[in-house]
């Protein structure tokens, strides 16, 4: 979240970026109570001083008079540290409905045409017959099957089979060792459950209350392993030699996906449950920019690696969501449903998130402590990866190519086919 003195500060600031972003920030009324508060604060502590006097005015039994002074003044103290507690509870629940003021760079957009794109990897692959979309070449492989997966627990999930299952750990697993063994990340496998408080730590509430799913004694299914990685570090004073800390991990993912009524309703690609691998990093303000650059390259290795063309966006300000400060978007392209997938977002929060998990570092013995800035990214999220990987390999005789680097995971398998 942003601080109250920011809001304090430069209030128009907070309300531009909030409408840049096309939300709707609180300010005027934080602004109201804050006033409030800091007048009642004042008041308060005008009675605390009072009662000081008062009490040093006593020697021996107070009187009738200075007793019934003493009640009055600890009556009033009560009142309003009990107003002012109100007041500060208030405040603090809508800074969390503050959005996260764009950073600078950022281009102002209105909606996703206004995204940039930065830089484009390969070329679209030439086929000699129509491409096939992911779902059609999976109908014809078998490794699909969402008729049963829509009787176990409804639609928006999948079942994967044979060689889908065993191409899907593969992908997985090559991501992983990617991230750990060409990137240097720690790989970490968190719990899928969490309380409510890593939720708002990491942003995820109370703007998305509608997108997750919640179980009956008050946990949450994680939206994104950022959720339990970055949390893993709430209330925590770290050492500034311990920065930049890079951690990665595999977990499936929940969302309810409340606003995508009729978005991608065929195939592997918006579903309520899949698996994502997700990077996140802590590190100081002065470089976490810097930082971003460097994981969005550590998402775009991952495709490279796997041969799929893509490219790489400048999120514009209307398209880059509530906690971001800048973000990245990694589309990788699908031949046969011609249009490319978001297979990854890349995003710098500056100390947003790390200000609602009270995350921090000491820059040096005798410094104060400062507020670490968080990123984090996917690599990738797997169903879409899935999909490039099958519409971009597929062959004539219905048969997938398997990416040469994906071969050690399926025990030197070269193509997937038709029983």
């Amino acid at each position: 979240m942003l601080s109250l003195q920011r809001i304090r500060d430069d209030p128009e600031a907070v309300r531009e970026g909030a409408r840049r972003k096309g939300e709707a920030a609180p300010v005027d009324e934080i602004l109201r109570h804050d006033g409030e508060a800091r007048r009642l604060r004042a008041a308060v502590e005008a009675d605390r001083a009072e009662q000081r006097r008062a009490s040093a005015q006593i020697h021996g039994a107070p009187t009738d008079d200075q007793r019934t002074q003493l009640n009055a003044l600890k009556r009033r103290i009560q009142k309003g540290e009990g107003q002012l507690g109100e007041l500060d509870a208030r405040i603090e629940a809508l800074l969390l409905e503050v959005p996260n003021v764009p950073h600078e760079s950022v281009p102002v957009g209105e909606d996703e045409r206004d995204n940039v794109v930065v830089r484009t990897w390969g070329e679209r692959p030439a086929f000699a017959f129509p491409p096939l979309t992911h779902y059609e070449i999976g109908a014809r492989l078998a490794i699909f099957d969402f008729e049963r997966a829509a009787k176990l627990t409804g639609s928006r999930f999948a079942v994967l089979r044979g060689d889908g299952a065993r191409l899907q750990r593969a992908l997985t697993s090559f991501m992983l060792d990617v991230a750990t063994a060409h990137h240097g990340y720690s790989e970490i496998a968190p719990p899928y459950l969490v309380r409510r408080e890593a939720m708002v730590g990491a942003a995820q509430l109370p703007k998305f209350e509608d997108d997750v799913y919640r179980t009956d004694d008050g946990l949450f299914l994680i939206p994104t392993a950022e959720v339990p990685l970055t949390n893993l570090y709430a209330g925590e004073m770290l050492d500034s030699a311990q920065l930049p800390i890079a951690h990665v991990g595999l977990t499936p993912c929940w969302r309810r996906e409340a606003g995508a009524a009729g978005k991608d309703t065929h195939g592997y690609i918006r579903m309520h449950q899949f698996d994502k691998v997700e990077m996140v990093r802590f590190t100081t303000p002065e470089t976490s920019l810097d930082q971003l650059e460097v994981m969005t390259g550590h998402a775009e290795a991952v495709l490279q690696h796997l041969g799929v063309h893509h490219r790489v966006l400048l999120m514009c300000t209307a398209d880059m969501g509530f906690a971001q400060w800048k973000k990245y978007d990694v589309e990788a392209w699908a031949p046969g449903l011609d249009r490319w997938l978001e297979v990854s977002s890349c995003s710098v929060f500056a100390d947003f998130q790390a200000r609602r998990a009270n995350i921090r570092y000491r820059p040096g013995p005798d410094e104060r402590p400062r507020y670490v800035h968080t990123l984090n990214g996917s690599a990738l999220g797997v169903p879409r990866a899935f999909d490039a990987v099958l519409e971009t390999y597929q062959q004539a005789d219905g048969s997938v190519t398997i990416p040469d680097v994906l071969r050690p995971y399926m025990r030197n398998q070269e193509r997937l086919a038709a029983l």
